[in-house]
């Protein structure tokens, strides 16, 4: 979606391990040495252990993307198996031919798996077997896993076996029950979280490789990226893929630390404040510790006069003299008493201002707005996908009969929708009214109505009433998420390109034709011909929609909302132009 908005030719934060991808920290690089060192020249076993998201499996993909030719490998990816399980499964990745009766018995599988192993030593090969998620090896399996390193000849261990998993690996090797296993590792890494450089440097390099051309997250931006991730690649991988979208919903070229903040929050489930933030707080707090301090020690050094003479009689056990202290404030209810601060005390003697001096009418306190999270919180019974269905067809004159299946009541109606994901350029285009999806401070997902739009504002409709809302506040809880309603003007809606034919083809053509003033043909040719083609081409960069000359549902759209019906629901009143 985001790709070509920022010049890329594939998303370059995909979590599914890639090589192509693989930036080799100084931490990667020695944990790849060390299994390639395992595979040429050790024996027994090899461990490599890393929390979750720090690369491990990227790098396995790596290691198999190097193995010498003089190597077979059997990959073993889902280890919650049996012992008998595990077994059939290496000798099926070996490609070995097993009978059907061979296959439920350890010791013909064990003596199959010998055999091969036998003959790739006297060829000069190599056998690995490689244990992805090895932390989920019950004790059983590992106990064979360790009785297939006893094959072996009388100079050198047959099998290699590569054991990865997560921390919780190294705790269950260390149990009592399983330290034959463990003396049997030559060789141990941990893989290790990125550095603030190399998280930078990180980052980088996948813009680089999917064909950034120059930076696209500012340095503050990767600075909060390592912050907010703690330098784990996969976290750091949703994170910015985040970031870059919403940056191209708001329309932005660079990535900010703001856009950074809002993925992790959405990733994780809440907001983070900047850490200059927390800085102030702490500033704050030692400043008036400071402050309580001096005026607690002034107090005592120098206690007032009345102070001086009260110790005979501290409390105030006289009901006459109590109400001499605290007289009731005029037109208080009985009984109540009003005890002034000396900060009430200042304002109420605060120096008048030039605005409300004798002979000026006092200003008028301004309303002070309602927060977009308090909004939402107010009206979450009014948010659901239903209700929020329910307005939108009302603004297009269709009652919803129930809440079940809004869009094919709108189909009923002569309408259609369409859901789509992107950024405010995109909803100021398509000019109809829309919902957007809203996420608040918990994560819970909101459905409201924008039913106008201008430079600054947006108009949400919120059911009983509608209020006006910054767009630069509401982008910070949406994420690109709408679907509008619009009325297509043939039954069918579909893709339109070059060679096809039909009556949406007709109406693309008369519609074009119409927008440029020209009278309409009723013979208005129905192909999809390079004419055609051209002033679709036209229209959608004029319309700053993906230049491609395909009439896709979004082209479809603009184009319908630029010749829109009187009374048909607007965003602007004018559909943008240029």
């Amino acid at each position: 979606m985001y790709t070509s908005f920022f010049g890329l030719i594939e998303k370059p934060f995909a979590i599914t391990p890639d090589p192509r991808y693989l930036y080799l920290s100084e931490r990667h690089a020695e944990a790849l040495a060390h299994l390639l060192y395992g595979i040429n020249e050790a024996g027994g076993f090899i461990q490599l252990t890393g929390e979750v998201g720090t690369g491990k499996t990227t790098i396995v993909r790596t290691l198999l993307s190097r193995i010498p030719q003089h190597a077979d490998v059997a990959v073993i990816l889902n280890p919650r198996v049996t012992a008998t399980e595990f077994l059939l499964t290496i000798c099926e990745e070996l490609g070995l031919g097993l009978d059907e009766a061979d296959r439920t018995s350890a010791k013909e599988m064990v003596d199959a798996l010998n055999r091969r192993l036998l003959a790739a030593h006297s060829e000069g090969r190599r056998v690995i077997v490689i244990v992805d998620e090895a932390q989920n090896l019950s004790p059983d399996v590992l106990e064979q896993v360790r009785l297939l390193t006893n094959l072996e000849t009388a100079t050198q261990k047959l099998l290699q076996i590569i054991l990865i998993g997560q921390p919780e690996l190294r705790e269950l090797l260390d149990r009592t029950e399983l330290r034959q296993l463990a003396q049997r590792i030559t060789g141990r890494y941990h893989l290790s979280p990125l550095s603030r450089q190399e998280t930078q440097e990180y980052v980088r390099h996948r813009l680089r490789v999917a064909g950034a051309a120059g930076e696209i997250f500012t340095p503050a931006a990767l600075s909060e990226v390592y912050r907010l991730s703690s330098g784990i690649p996969r976290v750091v991988n949703v994170c910015c893929d985040r970031a870059l979208l919403g940056a191209y919903t708001l329309d932005m070229r660079k990535v900010t630390p703001a856009l950074v903040r809002r993925a992790a929050g959405e990733v994780y489930g809440r907001r983070f404040a900047p850490r200059w933030l927390g800085w102030v707080a702490a500033a704050i707090t030692l400043a008036g510790v400071a402050v309580t301090l001096y005026v607690g020690v002034a107090a005592w050094l120098n206690p007032p006069p009345g102070l001086r003479s009260a110790s005979k009689s501290p409390v105030l056990d006289s009901p006459a003299l109590a109400r001499a202290e605290h007289p009731p404030a005029g037109g208080a209810a009985a009984g109540t008493t009003q005890v002034t601060s000396p900060a009430t005390t200042r304002a109420a003697t605060q120096v008048t201002s030039p605005a409300t001096t004798p002979g000026r009418a006092a200003a008028a306190p301004a309303e002070k707005p309602v927060p977009l999270q308090a909004l939402l919180a107010a009206n979450s019974a009014d948010t659901s996908d239903a209700a929020a269905f329910r307005r939108l067809l009302s603004l297009w004159g269709t009652a919803m009969a129930d809440d079940h299946d809004p869009c094919a009541q709108a189909q009923k109606a002569g309408l259609a929708c369409l859901d789509q994901r992107g950024s405010w350029a995109q909803v100021r285009a398509l000019n109809r009214p829309a919902i957007l999806t809203l996420s608040d401070d918990r994560g819970q997902r909101h459905r409201v109505v924008l039913s106008a739009l201008d430079d600054s504002y947006a108009t949400l409709d919120l059911g009983e009433h509608n209020v006006r809302v910054p767009i630069e506040e509401l982008s910070r809880d949406w994420f690109g998420e709408f679907t509008l309603v619009w009325k297509p003007k043939t039954p069918r809606t579909r893709q339109l390109s070059v060679g096809m034919r039909g009556d949406e083809v007709r109406w693309l053509r008369r519609s074009l034709n119409a927008l440029h003033g020209a009278a309409a043909d009723p013979d208005s040719d129905d192909i999809y011909d390079q004419d055609l083609a051209i002033a679709v081409q036209n229209f959608q960069r004029e319309h700053r929609l993906n230049v491609d000359g395909i009439a896709g549902l979004q082209t479809q759209v603009v184009l319908d909302t630029a010749l829109a019906e009187p009374g048909s629901p607007l965003l602007m009143q004018a559909p943008p132009r240029g």
